[in-house]
């Protein structure tokens, strides 16, 4: 099975697909850690676009995340896209509190990369703030994009509730 999990930021999109890859027992797939360099450096599509080619060769993943310029690589392998779509609350919720733990920590993410408090509270690149600017936009671009006919070899589920994801990871 060859999954990508898709939502905005703080949806719960490593949670969801880190459970789905354990419960299938198939690789788990983080294109942050393919896009990310050390300091903050994102990659350019020339060195990114071959990463995630290697990274969906396989028969079986999870994919966790969207990066929209990548949905061409993503769409001809994927056979399934989970699309966690929680209330708003709920995800500014997380990634306030994700955000907020993970600066106060020093979690280090992808490529030696850490979060501040100083970046979540104060600077335009706060993923607290991308949230609120991107959630409704997003969730527009996210249904729509599946009803394009060139993605109809797509089983599309839309996941709107805890409740509804503890069903579907029932299912599996």
């Amino acid at each position: 099975m060859r999954i990508n999990v898709i939502g905005t930021s703080g949806s719960g999109k490593s949670t969801l697909s880190k459970r789905i890859a354990k419960k299938l027992d198939i690789p788990y797939i983080e294109l942050d850690a393919l896009f990310w360099k050390s300091n903050w450096t994102e990659s350019k599509d020339d060195e990114f676009f071959p990463k995630i080619e290697k990274a969906v060769s396989g028969e079986d993943w999870v994919l966790d995340g969207n990066y929209s310029r990548t949905q061409h690589i993503k769409s001809k392998r994927t056979q399934m896209v989970v699309y966690l779509d929680l209330p708003f609350h709920v995800v500014l919720y997380r990634i306030a509190s994700r955000s907020l733990i993970r600066g106060f920590k020093g979690t280090e993410l992808w490529s030696g990369n850490k979060e501040t408090i100083w970046k979540h509270l104060f600077t335009r690149d706060s993923m607290i703030w991308w949230v609120i600017k991107t959630f409704h936009k997003n969730r527009e671009r996210y249904i729509s994009l599946y009803d394009q006919a060139e993605y109809s070899h797509i089983n599309f589920v839309r996941l709107r509730s805890s409740e509804e994801v503890e069903y579907f990871i029932s299912q599996l």
